[in-house]
């Protein structure tokens, strides 16, 4: 078991390690659509890559709809595992809409063993959404 301040540097140095081992700048928070955003998850039991969406509700489901529409070639030429969630709820409660891409490895930020493989599947997984994101933004965007 870790302190709290044990744990908050260890997930520090991962990330830490991420951007070294994979330098590059991600889309992030940076789509230039309101509430739209991407996202790394990783904590003691596991990891995923995400787009969120989580704006207000209306524009939540006129993004959704959109993102919908697209969902055959999200699976076919980009990220066949991705899961769709039109209600799905945060650790803390807040209702989002999301797809992501969980790595189905039990995997914890606290088991170094573990960094690697996730740090490539980040790498790979995130550089798959950004590509569709790329390809499709503006007609996300409408």
């Amino acid at each position: 078991m870790f302190s709290k301040e044990e744990s908050r540097q260890i997930k520090q140095l991962f990330w830490t390690s991420f951007g070294k081992s994979f330098p590059r700048k991600w889309t992030l928070y940076n789509t230039k659509i309101k509430g739209l955003s991407f996202k790394f998850h990783f904590d003691n039991k596991k990891a995923l890559v995400a787009l969120d969406l989580e704006d207000d509700l209306e524009n939540r489901i006129t993004y959704w709809e959109k993102l919908q529409s697209l969902k055959s070639i999200i699976h076919n030429e980009y990220l066949p595992e991705a899961i769709f969630k039109e209600e799905y709820f945060l650790d803390n409660g807040k209702e989002i809409s999301r797809i992501y891409i969980p790595l189905e490895k039990k995997v914890s930020i606290h088991n170094k063993n573990t960094w690697q493989e996730v740090m490539v599947f980040f790498n790979e997984n995130m550089h798959q959404f950004e590509s569709f994101f790329e390809e499709y933004k503006d007609f996300i965007k409408g």
